[in-house]
C-alpha cells in the first residue's frame, strides 16, 4: 500500500513535469516575442520551485556584464539598472564558467554561509543558479533564492536544467528573427536601411500626420570612382560614406542607401529650418573628411542635395518622395549644392565653375554654395 502511494506521488509529479513542459512547448511556437517567451517559462518555473526571490540575468557581451531582464519578488525595484560583471557573486561565477551551483542550504557550505553573512539584506537560504547556454555559450542564468521544493533534489535539478534549455531555444529563435528582420531592412554594402525600410517609415510618418523632413544626397561624379578604382573600391567608399551619414545626423534621423551612390535620410520633426541646418552640416562633414586612407588612398567627395517637408512640400509618400527627389536633381546641375523645395525661386544664388551669374531653381530655394568648391 505503501509503494502504491509512493508510486502515486511519482507520477502525480511527472504529470506535473509533463503540463509545463506541454506549456512551455506551446508557448515556444505559438510566438516570436522574447520577453512573452520568457516569461512563460519563469512562470512555470516559479510555480513548480516556489522560490521566494527569482530572477533571469541575461549577457551582455559587449560589456562582459549580466544585467536582469526578469526579477521577481523581494526589492525588485533596486535590481532595475543593476549590472553583474562576469565573475562575480552567484550570478556571475555561474555565467563565467558556465557551472551550475546549488547549494539547498547555505548553513551547511561555508564559503556560502560566509557569502550569506556578508549579504543579509537577501536572507539567502538556499541557492540555485544555473546557466541558459547554447552550445559552449552561456546566454545568461536563471536564479532562485530559498527556493524549498524537493529541497533542490537531483530530479528537481534535472528538470530546471530542462527549461533553461527551452530558454536558450526561446533566446535562440527570436535572435534568430530579429537577425533575419535587420537583413530585409539593411543593405549589405552600407549597413544602412535599404529603400523598402524608407517606404515603410515613410507610410508610419505620414499616418503620424506630424512634421518631418525628407534629404536626397546624389553623391557627385562617384562614376569616375569606380571606372578609375574598379567596384570593389566604390564599395568600400560607399560603406565609409554611410558611417558618415549615420555619424553625422545621430541616432533621431534615419539615413538609407536608395540605390546606386543615392541616400536619403529621414529627420523626423524637423521643419524646414532645422532640417536645412542638418542639411548644411552634413554637406560640409562629407566635404571636410577623407576617404579610404586605410586603403593608401584619400578621396574627397561631394554631394548634390535635395531637401522637401512634409505636410507643404508634400502630404502623401509619393508626393515628399518626388519632391525631395526633384530638388536634388536640381543641385545635380551644379554639383556640391543643397537645394530646398519651397514656393519662390532664389533666395541666395549658386554660382558653378561655368557660370558667373545667378540662376534660378525651379520651385526651389538655394543655399550658399561655394563658388571655388569642387565641381
Amino acid at each position: 500500500m505503501k509503494d502504491r502511494r509512493q508510486f502515486e506521488v511519482i507520477e502525480s509529479r511527472q504529470m506535473d513535469h509533463l503540463r509545463v513542459f506541454h506549456d512551455v512547448a506551446r508557448a515556444l511556437t505559438s510566438s516570436l516575442e522574447l520577453e512573452e517567451i520568457l516569461g512563460a517559462i519563469m512562470d512555470k518555473m516559479a510555480q513548480f520551485f516556489g522560490p521566494e526571490r527569482w530572477s533571469m540575468l541575461m549577457v551582455d557581451d559587449a560589456s562582459k556584464e549580466l544585467y536582469y531582464a526578469i526579477a521577481v519578488g523581494e526589492n525588485t525595484e533596486s535590481l532595475k539598472g543593476l549590472r553583474v560583471p562576469l565573475g562575480e557573486g552567484v550570478a556571475g561565477w555561474v555565467a563565467s564558467t558556465g557551472n551550475p551551483l546549488v547549494v539547498p542550504d547555505v548553513a551547511l557550505d561555508p564559503h556560502w554561509s560566509a557569502f550569506a553573512n556578508k549579504h543579509p539584506d537577501l536572507k539567502i537560504k538556499s541557492i540555485a543558479c544555473v546557466p541558459v547556454r547554447s552550445g559552449n555559450k552561456t546566454l545568461g542564468v536563471i536564479q532562485l533564492l530559498n527556493s524549498k521544493l524537493d529541497l533542490l533534489s537531483e530530479y528537481s535539478i534535472s528538470f530546471l536544467r530542462i527549461l533553461c534549455d527551452y530558454a536558450a531555444i526561446a533566446i535562440q529563435n527570436a535572435r534568430s528573427m530579429t537577425l533575419i528582420q535587420e537583413l530585409t531592412i539593411t543593405d549589405d554594402v552600407t549597413g544602412l536601411f535599404n529603400a523598402r525600410h524608407l517606404y515603410t517609415l515613410l507610410d508610419e510618418q505620414v499616418a503620424r500626420g506630424q512634421v518631418f523632413s525628407l534629404m536626397f544626397v546624389d553623391l557627385d561624379r562617384f562614376k569616375s570612382v569606380n571606372d578609375t578604382h574598379g567596384h570593389l573600391i566604390g564599395s568600400r567608399l560607399l560603406a565609409e560614406i554611410g558611417g558618415l551619414l549615420r555619424r553625422s545626423l545621430g541616432p533621431n534621423n534615419s539615413a538609407f542607401r536608395y540605390g546606386g551612390d543615392e541616400f536619403v535620410a529621414l529627420l523626423p520633426g524637423m521643419g524646414k529650418s532645422a532640417a536645412s541646418g542638418t542639411t548644411m552640416a552634413l554637406r560640409e562633414d562629407l566635404r571636410a573628411a577623407r576617404f579610404l586612407e586605410g586603403a593608401g588612398m584619400s578621396l574627397s567627395v561631394s554631394g548634390s542635395f535635395g531637401l522637401a517637408t512634409y505636410p507643404e512640400d508634400g502630404n502623401t509618400v509619393p508626393t515628399i518622395l518626388r519632391a525631395a527627389d526633384t530638388m536634388m536633381y536640381e543641385a545635380k546641375i551644379t554639383r556640391d549644392s543643397v537645394v530646398v523645395s519651397g514656393k519662390g525661386t532664389v533666395s541666395k544664388s549658386a554660382k558653378s565653375a561655368s557660370d558667373s551669374g545667378p540662376r534660378q531653381a525651379v520651385a526651389g530655394l538655394f543655399l550658399e554654395r561655394d563658388p571655388l568648391a569642387r565641381g
